[in-house]
């Protein structure tokens, strides 16, 4: 029914909730949780236990050192399975890291859980929302979040935000009969509803049915790592195969042959290098969850040193929830009426207000006076209406309180800017008297963060379900530059070659839907770009899911929290400058200590082939090169790891590590090699070949680690000279060298290894000053 209110048309208000509907009854509840129609929220949690520990175990580098380490260990050789600490210690980390943010994830789910308010047998009470079952009477009021799919059944000014779902921010009035998505929220009003769809059946669960799927992180460390690991693991077979016969034609004891063989083995594998990363993930994963960043998976942290462009959601990652008041603009009428702001306050107050005049409160406080009549505000009729005194007042949207067209045109000037504005008039001919204009709250360290990245060469583009010049205007408010209005997402083509042109064309975006939200992200990586999504409603999961980088809000939804790969725990772009510094730290340092493990690998594996071709006896125990790796490598690539490094990212990691360890790596092999032709005509012991090998692959070593980023430091000079102090002890401490089974060798065995080792060390400053003229692309 239709009634006029002030002078202006509006619906007569809605009947109250019947108190006739009782809801289910005892017996009906327990026969539905029976038939599991009861409302499981699956989606909000985390990775399992399980997949964790299936993620750190399985992998190929665990099963070529673990099969290796557990051999030694059957066959009672325990000095020599030494190197299986990197591999425990490498899953150790992983797990560790990776279930403490499943554990805070967890924490902030069941946070998020509010009780819900049911009707059964003619009795309300509050029951989590797991203990909804399907056909259910829930009472919801403002403030709520749905936790189910509902029908309305009957509603008092039921306005919901649906920006969670949607993007879009203004809130949607709903009449009985209307269906309701869970992960709505109800901004005024209430209603009764019926609950039609319980969890993996509701809107919000299959949206994310393709998202709750874990996926790991695009990393390309890891991705190196990877590649690396299958060509030594291609090699392995035919090359375990000629050492293992080349040991056992070389020493008379099998059990001798098999240590020798996976001593081989071992050298080949960088496990030294697999372990750095993770601890290197895991310094940094500990320092960015001191300033309230949640890494759900390590290789995330070098995630946003290698993107080239952000999309960003506008409402709630951009913006905050609220409406802040921007301007107060009194027209000339105003002074007529000098009890104007009193009014305002009163409109401030009223229960039945929306967010927008919420945000008047903070100017207008609530003055007391008696209101005589009142008209809800509704998004469909779009004003409300008080009495006081005999006068009427109203506030609403200029377009529906005023028909003036002067006053029109400077309203239309203010929403070009991305201003929400509302009118307050009086009286029988509702005389126009103050402007409201109303702005989303900006994110304060959004500008900066923005700026931040721009000039970092990260591009950015805004993808909102809202209208697109309020995006349009969000996005000049936050410093980004571009020309015309927001790009309408309607009329974006289903093209992928299309969609990614207009990708490049265009940075802001309204009308999105969640999944034209994935299909750019798609696009924008087809075209070649590393991608992160940010965002914080279910809307954004499926985007977020498909990006090389997914961040989620704290303040989001529990599923997009659970699908991200990182999450902004206090809600602050100002994070996003300190992950980049973390994971260009984290790619730097590894790139620089690849160069100490990946040239050890093509050493061993020459010396491998060659020790096995021709039945040489190898030339060191799996001890021994622990040992020698330990202070060439282990210890000064940890100590490495934690130092600062700002060096922009660069593609091409694995292809500038190779161009020096490739070379590197073969003379250093064909030292080994002279010294063994060397030592086999001579009056040589076993424990003198294996002590001046270890020896010369120490001095190698350390001069690889000298080469490391010169200029050196005081650091770096201060660890190198704390290594070699430890290659001292190595080979001429009595505990040392009973241990390792070395021995002390006379001058005229010293010398041949000193001069081969200062020969191989002028060979590596020539391949250094050859891989260091290489040009950088980026």
């Amino acid at each position: 029914m239709k009634v006029i209110c002030c002078g202006l048309q509006c619906e007569d208000r809605p009947m109250q909730i019947s108190p006739e509907l009782t809801g289910l009854s005892s017996q009906e509840v327990a026969s539905r949780v029976k038939q599991g129609l009861a409302n499981a929220q699956e989606f909000g949690k985390s990775r399992s236990i399980l997949t964790i520990l299936r993620a750190n175990l399985l992998t190929l580098f665990n099963a070529v050192v673990g099969g290796s380490f557990l051999v030694l260990l059957i066959l009672g050789y325990w000095k020599d399975a030494l190197f299986g600490i990197a591999v425990i210690t490498n899953v150790l980390i992983g797990v560790i890291q990776e279930y403490r943010s499943k554990r805070i994830l967890d924490k902030l789910t069941i946070l998020s859980k509010s009780p819900v308010q049911v009707r059964r047998s003619g009795r309300t009470e509050l029951i989590a929302i797991e203990e909804v079952v399907l056909d259910d009477l829930i009472e919801i009021k403002s403030g709520d979040q749905l936790s189910a799919d509902v029908v309305v059944i009957s509603t008092n000014g039921l306005e919901l935000d649906e920006s969670p779902l949607t993007g879009e921010a203004e809130p949607v009035s709903k009449a009985a009969g209307d269906e309701l998505l869970s992960g709505s929220i109800v901004t005024s009003g209430s209603a009764l509803v019926k609950v039609i769809r319980v969890g993996a059946s509701t809107y919000s669960s299959k949206l994310l049915s393709e998202a709750r799927v874990f996926s790991k992180v695009s990393s390309e460390i890891r991705g190196a790592l990877d590649r690396v690991i299958v060509w030594i693991s291609w090699a392995l077979g035919p090359v375990i195969a000629v050492v293992v016969y080349g040991q056992l034609q070389a020493t008379p004891k099998w059990e001798d042959a098999v240590v020798s063989s996976v001593a081989s083995v071992i050298s080949m594998v960088p496990q030294g290098l697999v372990l750095i990363v993770s601890i290197a993930f895991a310094i940094a994963a500990t320092r960015l969850a001191k300033r309230q960043v949640l890494l759900q998976e390590l290789a995330a942290v070098e995630g946003l040193a290698r993107v080239d462009i952000v999309c960003i959601d506008k409402t709630g990652t951009l913006t905050g929830s609220a409406m802040k008041l921007d301007q107060v603009i009194e027209l000339p009428a105003a002074k007529d009426y000098g009890q104007w702001r009193a009014i305002l306050g009163e409109f401030a107050h009223l229960p039945s207000g929306s967010s927008t005049t919420r945000a008047l409160q903070e100017t207008f406080p609530a003055s007391g006076l008696a209101i005589e009549k009142e008209v809800e505000f509704t998004s469909t009729t779009k004003f409300s209406s008080i009495s006081v005194s005999g006068i009427n007042w109203v506030l609403g949207a200029p377009e529906v309180v005023s028909k003036d067209k002067e006053l029109l045109s400077q309203v239309s000037g203010l929403a070009s800017t991305g201003s929400r504005t509302l009118l307050l008039a009086a009286g029988k001919d509702i005389t126009p008297l103050v402007l409201l204009t109303f702005r989303e709250e900006i994110r304060p360290e959004a500008r900066d963060t923005l700026s931040y990245l721009r000039a970092e060469g990260v591009q950015v583009r805004v993808l909102s379900g809202d209208h697109p010049e309020t995006v349009a205007g969000v996005a000049r408010s936050v410093g980004l530059d571009f020309d015309g209005v927001g790009f309408d997402a309607r009329e974006l083509s289903t093209d992928i070659v299309e969609l990614a042109k207009a990708m490049e064309e265009h940075s802001v975006f309204g009308r999105v839907t969640p999944e034209q939200k994935k299909l750019m992200v798609t696009a924008l990586q087809k075209q070649g770009h590393v991608v992160a999504m940010i965002g914080d409603g279910v809307n954004d999961a499926l985007a977020l899911k498909q990006s090389d980088l997914g961040i989620a809000m704290g303040s989001g939804s529990a599923a997009t929290r659970a699908v991200a790969n990182l999450v902004l725990l206090d809600n602050r772009f100002a994070s996003l400058p300190e992950i980049v510094s973390e994971g260009r730290r984290v790619i730097a340092n590894v790139e620089r200590l690849s160069r100490l493990f990946l040239t050890k690998t093509v050493w061993a594996m020459m010396l491998a082939v060659v020790f096995g071709l021709t039945f040489w006896e190898f030339p060191f125990l799996p001890r021994q090169l622990s040992a020698v790796d330990g202070f060439t490598i282990g210890i000064p690539a940890f100590l490495l790891a934690f130092l600062p490094n700002s060096q922009r990212y660069q593609p091409g990691f694995l292809k500038r590590a190779l161009l020096f360890c490739v070379p590197a790596g073969l003379v250093t092999a064909l030292g080994v090699i002279v010294l063994s032709l060397i030592m086999r005509n001579s009056s040589w012991t076993q424990v003198e070949s294996q002590t001046a090998t270890a020896m010369l692959l120490s001095i190698t070593g350390l001069w690889v680690l000298s080469s490391l980023d010169r200029p050196t430091n005081k650091i770096k000079l201060g660890i190198l000279l704390v290594m070699l102090l430890l290659a001292f002890a190595l080979f001429y401490l009595p505990l040392t060298i009973e241990f390792f089974g070395f021995t002390q060798l006379g001058l005229d065995k010293l010398l041949p290894v000193l001069g081969l080792g200062a020969l191989v060390g002028a060979s590596l400053e020539f391949i250094r000053f050859i891989a260091g003229r290489q040009p950088r692309t980026r």
